[in-house]
């Protein structure tokens, strides 16, 4: 995978996830496609939605304030309703909610991303094929597809028209810089023509960006919910939900905070990634205080700590450090992050560059160190002394290593 530069430079997006489902804080389209709440209530909701006190500039101020780059916005989830006035179907809001957001992210110099689903269990014409290979006895989805004797290919090819309709609205009026598909395990690759929509939408933007979930086209890989253990090869990015929920849910009070956030934004960009955290708007257009509160917290935490985020790439492999730690472009400084008050000297292995100084990232702080150890090609290992209370941060302290060239690591196991 490839991808435009100033992804891989982002680090943090804002992923808002704002719908109907927001009117009554139901699982934003699941709810009615597994019979949770009745499809006819849910529905009700788009009568209900009056965004009365959307203003896409308080968005886009508070996710600069955040330290995003870029955010992406549900332009049309799973249940087919459009956040603009579509042409194509009969489900939308009535009116352009996406206009002033991409105008307003401009304004303060993020990137405008737009989610949209492949998927559409609304859609007449939708639940006309069913998924190649799919097993006969796996009970049908009403909202997805139909048995194999019933499928209607010309629905499907409606479908599909109507699809590329609305993406052709979308890259024309907003001109996004990515575009976020999900709904991908409905149909196959070849069932969506994901080469031919690809190239509707390159006519249009050539610089876009696709998430993995643009089968066979995406540039970067799109884990959700759960960190990567080892991280993947390549651009990627991590999709993360403040509390338990994508959309707003009123009951979900179950926020994680912002020392968690802290450490799933650094363990994120030391394994090369971005972290895309998501919020869920109120149906009146507001974040509740919870979130903004832990955005602005996070934003906080990356402007003290700017140098060791932005323009930096993937650190220590594991094993090196006890920690996460991003990498200079340059090759040059190793920025250690350290999550705890250290008891003890801080120590980095295999590290066969020659260190030239070490100090605590804002502060400026010196600190001394050593090489113990080492024999032929095994390096000694890096001790380093702790910082003192007055230098460390309430979250996590950033300790600075500034090597004498390029990095160079040793990852042999050492003499037998």
């Amino acid at each position: 995978m490839a991808t435009q530069p100033w992804f891989e430079d982002a680090k943090l997006g804002i992923f808002v996830h704002w719908g109907i489902y927001a009117v009554d804080g139901v699982q934003e389209s699941w709810s009615f496609y597994d019979d949770i709440v009745p499809h006819e209530r849910y529905m009700s909701q788009l009568d209900r939605f009056m965004a009365a006190r959307y203003d896409p500039r308080d968005w886009a101020r508070l996710f600069a304030r955040a330290g995003a780059r870029y955010a992406v916005l549900t332009s049309r989830h799973h249940d087919g309703v459009a956040l603009w006035d579509t042409a194509h179907g009969e489900l939308n809001v009535g009116r352009d909610l996406i206009g002033g957001y991409a105008e307003a992210l401009r304004e303060q110099g993020l990137k405008v991303g737009l989610y949209y689903s492949h998927s559409d269990w609304n859609h007449p014409d939708y639940a006309s094929t069913r998924k190649p290979g799919r097993p006969p006895e796996l009970e049908d989805n009403r909202y997805s597809e139909v048995a194999a004797e019933f499928e209607d290919l010309d629905a499907w090819e409606r479908f599909l028209a109507y699809r590329d309709g609305q993406i052709r609205e979308l890259t024309r009026r907003y001109r996004p810089d990515t575009m976020w598909f999900d709904g991908e395990w409905d149909r196959s690759e070849e069932q969506w023509r994901i080469p031919e929509l690809a190239a509707v939408i390159r006519s249009e933007v050539p610089d876009v960006v696709f998430n993995a979930r643009m089968l066979g086209e995406g540039d970067y890989a799109t884990p959700e919910q759960g960190a990567p253990v080892i991280p993947p090869e390549g651009p990627w990015e991590l999709c993360l939900t403040i509390n338990d929920s994508w959309g707003h849910q009123h009951h979900d009070h179950h926020h994680k905070s912002v020392d968690q956030l802290i450490r799933y934004f650094t363990e994120t960009i030391g394994g090369g990634g971005n972290l895309l955290l998501g919020v869920g708007p109120r149906e009146d257009g507001t974040i509740t205080d919870e979130q903004a509160r832990r955005l602005e917290g996070l934003g906080d935490w990356i402007a003290r700590h700017a140098e060791a985020v932005y323009g930096t790439v993937r650190g220590l492999p594991p094993g090196h450090h006890y920690g996460p730690s991003t990498l200079s472009k340059d090759r040059r400084t190793l920025y250690l992050t350290v999550f705890d008050a250290p008891r003890a000297q801080i120590n980095v292995r295999g590290l066969l560059s020659k260190v030239r100084r070490v100090s605590v990232l804002g502060s400026g702080t010196e600190l001394p160190h050593e090489v113990t150890g080492g024999l032929h090609e095994t390096p000694g290992i890096l001790w380093i002394a702790p910082p003192a209370a007055a230098d460390l941060d309430p979250h996590a302290t950033v300790l600075a290593v500034e090597l004498e060239g390029e990095l160079e690591l040793y990852r042999g196991g050492g003499r037998f």
